[in-house]
């Protein structure tokens, strides 16, 4: 007769091991905060961000002595008149030319240092990232009477080459850094490889490393733009012709001590505005991707 062998029984549980549970849903903290909690302070901040590019727009779109809260009929009349009889159009080229010349200059210059910073050793190394940290904390407003003085001396006032070079020195610090701490996180090592292969320093750079630093290239580019495009204080002091003086100055015409001409001034603030946003609408990616990476060291 044939017998069923038995299986195996299973293992007895041990009274010390508890038994098992089901597993819970894990709660984030995302999850237990009420949306309003999060929508109700994101309006407010809109409301408080929104509010004046409205009150701006409403006073450029809308006819002069109007009082109406929407800007209907709407003209173009401050436009014309900010464009043609005060001269924004000359502010307006002035500003673009001071704005691309600081960017090409400010990134040459900080990326041929920034690299030194990033891949050479030498002694006063630390001393000079040391004195471009603490340059940071000097404000503009104590260049000016140094920056004066040499451009009287090499005859440069009254010139936008003046405004240029003072805009790239202001800017070189803080661009070096993060150039210099972009370059770190580029491994080496890729750059060795092209050196056996052949290429020459200079040739390895450009074709392995440049392109891998295109967001940061960016991010220092359009940083060293906007703010010499809206920095009014080197040219309010190095520039005294009208027609060589730029947008914030050119905003500045537009008040006096009697009256100022709200039409006039919403409209050129609007003409000073949209080359910016429509700058970081195209490269907001690119910026936020090299700030990120320049700012730490990899």
């Amino acid at each position: 007769m044939i017998t069923k062998e038995a299986s195996p029984a299973a293992p007895a549980r041990s009274a010390a091991e508890p038994p098992s549970r089901p597993a819970r849903k894990k709660h984030r903290a995302w999850d237990e905060v009420p949306r309003w909690h999060i929508y109700l302070p994101l309006g407010i901040y809109l409301l408080f961000t929104l509010v004046p590019f409205y009150w701006i727009l409403l006073f450029a779109l809308r006819p002069a002595g109007s009082t109406s809260l929407v800007p209907w009929p709407m003209t173009t009349a401050h436009f014309e008149k900010v464009w043609t009889d005060r001269a924004f159009g000359t502010f307006f080229q002035n500003s673009v030319l001071v704005g691309v010349a600081t960017l090409i200059t400010t990134t040459l210059v900080a990326l041929a240092g920034g690299y030194a910073l990033a891949r050479f050793d030498f002694r006063v190394k630390r001393v000079f990232m040391l004195a471009l940290l603490c340059s940071q904390f000097v404000p503009g407003a104590l260049l000016l009477v140094p920056l004066f003085e040499i451009f009287a001396g090499l005859q440069m006032i009254n010139s936008l080459g003046s405004v240029i070079i003072a805009e790239t020195v202001f800017q070189l610090p803080l661009s070096m850094i993060l150039i210099s701490n972009f370059i770190k996180n580029v491994p080496y090592s890729l750059e060795e490889a092209a050196w056996v292969d052949g290429c020459s320093r200079m040739r390895a750079f450009r074709v392995v490393v440049l392109p891998l630093l295109r967001p940061g290239l960016i991010a220092v580019g359009s940083f060293a733009f906007v703010h010499s495009w809206n920095h009014f204080l080197f040219a309010l002091m190095f520039l005294n012709n009208q027609e060589k003086q730029t947008i914030p100055v050119g905003l500045n015409t537009l008040m006096s001590a009697d009256s100022v001409d709200l039409g006039a001034l919403a409209a050129g603030g609007i003409i000073a505005a949209v080359p910016v946003v429509i700058v970081f609408a195209f490269i907001q990616k690119w910026l936020i991707t090299g700030f990120s990476a320049g700012a730490v060291k990899g």
